[in-house]
């Protein structure tokens, strides 16, 4: 007998049917040679501090840190999760063979080993490793299942990881508490979430430190068109005034007219960061609101696998593109004209060497039916996308207009699209924000900015005029802007294929993100006022209180995260990664309570 073990009940009934195992038995599924059982997510954890030593479940400094010599697992508590356990290690304890159908990825990896240690399976196991849910990729799974020791080095990071969150959050938590907590206060500290809350303190403190200035600009109106003179803003209504007064009279010169056709790259794949962030900004959707309505596309077998962090496929997946493409019967409009030819092998969409665990989220093909309002929103972002990057790029002109009034120099831009190329997929998306293209995102009264045609050395008369403006504070965190963040270890980059290279060193994981942003709400450290994001006083004085800047400094976390995926890779040892973080409590802890 073979024993499958899947993540949750919805996906074991469907592995269940494609194997013939079709007899109903408790907590199990059976046939055909087969027993198909499940778990509930984590059914085991990390042992608790009490669980190695009685006195470690009182908070005392004199006990921390807390590390102790060999981490254990133990059993979910519950009455539910203790009955399904027992299943499982009765009949891993009669199988030939175990198949761990886990979720592909890190977390699922260690759900199920975790289970599978805890039950003390001796026998061989094998692991089913799939990118979506449909009957197609469930049944190519199984006929090239691959030996669990393939994915060691998986698990080693997720174990690793998890003893990294066990020892930081259990000693920061209880040492920041215990020293600093007023009453009854607990002073969470996290190895991700203290660096992400620490960025959003940074942005409120400069918010709240910002001090508007007035300013005033000159331009002119030449030929209807505003061109804005190209010196310092200036600080002070005289000298705006003279300079109106230098303005007049003088007639304006065009000293250059530039236009040059230029092109718009496709916007890449989406991978769960970026689907998360277009769903915020496109309809407010909270990261953890995209996940969970992504998860239940791909559950329902419409999407492939949610938890990725490329936006690549692999270059297998070329010859199925077209059927992919005619299962989308909704989207024929566009899909009709590229199915009419071979579809390009592109280097930006496929490249195996930019795949991880899986490729980037697109659509299986199959059609929808009865789907909810937000899950056809989010299936909609990923069928166009997908449809996108097919297209051709977006021609556009760029103009540049220079001109002169005496010695003052002015400049004008402006931007027409000739040929809308991959824009055509989004013309009929009422969107709150036009997708970035790999290129500088603008405006879209940028965009259609059409000017006149203009000839160099041409002069005439113009309309001088002041502009008074206020500096603006840095823009709040919204959940969109605060992923990318994350992502790339607290530096801004806009540019996409510098954000693909750092995110080897972004903060958490594509897959933890989400739960990490919904932990700082839950605890009150942040608090939302529309989409923008603020730190609460408390999360405030948490940050303040937290001197040591390693526990806050998204780089060193970036770092560890580095590392851990060089241990998923097997260049790098957990049991070093573990060493060197002991050693970080170890001094911090002794730092804050003699320092």
């Amino acid at each position: 007998m073979k024993v499958c073990i899947a993540e949750k009940p919805s996906v074991a009934r469907d592995l269940a049917e494609i194997l013939g195992a079709r007899t109903r038995r408790d907590g199990y599924i059976e046939g055909n040679g087969y027993c198909v059982t499940w778990v509930y997510g984590h059914l085991c954890s990390l042992k608790d501090p009490e669980d190695y030593n009685p006195n470690w479940k009182y908070w005392k400094l004199e006990d921390l840190p807390i590390i102790p010599q060999q981490f254990g697992i133990k059993l979910r508590g519950d009455e539910g999760a203790i009955k399904q356990f027992k299943i499982i290690e009765r009949l891993i304890s009669e199988a030939e063979e175990v198949i761990n159908c886990g979720d592909a990825g890190q977390e699922g990896e260690l759900i199920q080993r975790w289970v599978l240690l805890k039950a003390k399976c001796k026998v061989p196991v094998k692991r089913l490793w799939i990118s979506s849910l449909t009957e197609e990729a469930i049944k190519e799974g199984f006929s090239k299942l691959k030996d669990a020791k393939e994915f060691d080095n998986l698990f080693a990071a997720g174990n690793s990881r998890a003893v990294g969150d066990w020892v930081l959050g259990i000693n920061g938590t209880r040492l920041y508490t215990r020293k600093y907590g007023k009453e009854k206060m607990t002073l969470s500290v996290g190895r991700v979430q203290t660096p992400t809350l620490a960025m959003i303190v940074q942005r409120q403190k400069e918010i709240n430190a910002f001090k508007s200035e007035e300013y005033w600009e000159l331009k002119t109106i030449y030929r209807e068109t505003e061109f804005l003179c190209q010196i310092d803003r200036l600080k002070s209504q005289e000298k705006a005034d003279k300079g109106l007064a230098y303005l007049k009279h003088k007639p304006f010169e065009v000293t250059s007219f530039e236009q040059k056709e230029g092109k718009e790259g496709n916007p890449r794949l989406y991978d769960l960061t970026s689907l998360q962030v277009d769903g915020n900004k496109r309809y407010g959707y909270s990261a953890e609101e995209t996940l969970n309505l992504t998860q239940s596309l791909y559950e329902k077998k419409l999407v492939t696998y949610p938890r990725v962090d490329t936006t690549y496929l692999s270059e297998d997946l070329h010859p199925r593109i077209p059927g992919i493409m005619h299962g989308l019967r909704d989207y024929k409009r566009f899909t009709e004209d590229l199915l009419s030819k071979p579809i390009p092998k592109l280097k930006s969409v496929f490249d195996d060497k930019k795949i991880t665990d899986h490729h980037a989220i697109i659509p299986t093909g199959i059609a929808p039916s009865g789907i909810s309002p937000d899950e056809q929103r989010i299936y909609d972002l990923i069928t166009r996308r997908f449809i996108a990057v097919f297209y051709p790029e977006c021609k556009v002109s760029n103009t540049t207009v220079l001109g002169k009034v005496d010695q003052l120099v002015f400049k004008v831009t402006g931007k027409q699209i000739i040929e809308k190329g991959w824009r055509i997929v989004y013309e009929d998306l009422k969107a709150k924000e036009e997708p970035k293209s790999k290129g500088e995102a603008k405006g879209k009264e940028d965009e259609e900015k059409i000017l006149p045609i203009f000839q160099e050395g041409e002069s005439g008369p113009h309309e001088p005029l002041i502009h008074k403006g206020k500096t603006t504070p840095p823009k709040p965190y919204t959940e969109a802007t605060l992923l990318r963040a994350m992502e790339t270890a607290g530096k801004m980059v806009e540019n996409e294929e510098m954000r693909e290279v750092m995110k080897e060193n972004g903060i958490g994981r594509p897959s933890t993100r989400a739960s990490i942003i919904e932990t700082l709400f839950k605890r009150k450290y942040i608090e939302k006022k529309k989409k923008n994001i603020f730190a609460t006083e408390t999360g405030m004085n948490l940050i303040d209180t937290i001197k040591n800047d390693l526990l806050k400094s998204p780089e060193l976390t970036g770092q560890w995260e580095y590392k851990l995926r060089q241990i998923e890779r097997g260049t790098y040892e957990a049991q070093a990664f573990k060493d060197e973080l002991f050693k970080m409590v170890r001094e911090i802890t002794d730092e804050v309570i003699f320092g």
